[in-house]
């Protein structure tokens, strides 16, 4: 079994056309089609079934997808790890982030670190809480901030950078918007704007309104941080957020407003993979983003 099969393999696995995958490895169609025949003969079963122009897997061509790009993924990071033990000043580290880290705090700690490191790149990705978790476990990225920290996750670990509180944002126009801070119970009769089901911080907001007695009505939904701000502003509903998503400053004809019960809070940190050691040039970041974090905590 070859390297060449399995990246042939994958390719035609994953645009279920021998034509379009020999188009994008830059190869003569023959040569793809070859070398999965060659493949399907060693392992004696048939990897693909046809369907009129287009192939697709077999169960047993699902089964193997898997381990082929699993062992893919770990002859490249051998690679990897190689090239940067040579010089680790000039790897790539995969970073996952979610929108609510979006607007400052990424920015800042990739400028930082870009001062002293100006040769080690960067691949960003955005993402949902869970599919961040999750793309650390597979090794699809290599590390990624999230807020809260997961804890008790078996194949993830986590390092909390900070604790922050959790804020209502509401119109300027508000009955509250005159107070210094609020009770949680206060918005109880107030509609609600919000993540949708299955973003963490949908989830932190349901289950403080619940600790202060109440289910919030959930009047409308949004998927980033600005789509939020923009239907309080709109006067769709209230909201709350995390402090460090107002750093800048908060959005015109809207207020902030700390809650004094509950206490609604996040932790905010990095996650890494339990299951593999960090590439030097990760190694490099990670040690920097701890290190900046602990000199922030001293100055403050």
């Amino acid at each position: 079994m070859e390297l060449r099969q399995l990246q042939y393999f994958i390719e035609v696995a994953e645009r279920e056309h021998v034509s379009e995958a020999a188009q994008h490895l830059h190869v003569a169609q023959s040569a793809v089609s070859r070398q999965i025949a060659n493949l399907e003969a060693e392992l004696n079963v048939d990897l693909f079934e046809r369907e009129g122009r287009n192939v697709k897997l077999t169960p047993v061509g699902k089964l193997f997808l898997t381990h082929a790009a699993t062992a893919l993924k770990a002859i490249d990071y051998a690679k990897k790890q190689i090239d940067e033990y040579l010089d680790p000043e000039r790897g790539t580290i995969k970073i996952g982030f979610p929108t609510s880290l979006a607007s400052h705090l990424l920015p800042t700690i990739i400028s930082a670190f870009k001062e002293k490191h100006p040769n080690i790149a960067f691949h960003l990705r955005q993402g949902s809480y869970h599919f961040l978790i999750d793309a650390v476990k597979k090794g699809d990225i290599d590390l990624a901030f999230l807020g809260p920290v997961p804890a008790n996750q078996s194949d993830v670990q986590g390092h909390i950078l900070f604790t922050e509180r959790i804020s209502a944002l509401l119109q300027a126009n508000h009955p509250l918007a005159e107070k210094n801070s609020l009770m949680l119970s206060d918005l109880r009769n107030d509609p609600f704007v919000l993540f949708p089901e299955g973003y963490v911080l949908h989830e932190v907001v349901v289950n403080a309104c619940r600790e202060a007695g109440f289910t919030p009505k959930i009047s409308s939904e949004g998927e980033d941080m600005d789509a939020i701000k923009g239907l309080v502003t709109a006067g769709i509903g209230i909201t709350l957020l995390p402090d460090s998503s107002f750093y800048e400053t908060t959005p015109r004809y809207t207020v902030k407003k700390p809650i004094d019960f509950p206490l609604v809070q996040r932790t905010v940190g990095l996650i890494t993979p339990k299951r593999r050691e960090l590439a030097p040039a990760e190694n490099v970041f990670y040690d920097f983003v701890i290190d900046f974090f602990s000199k922030l905590e001293q100055y403050q």
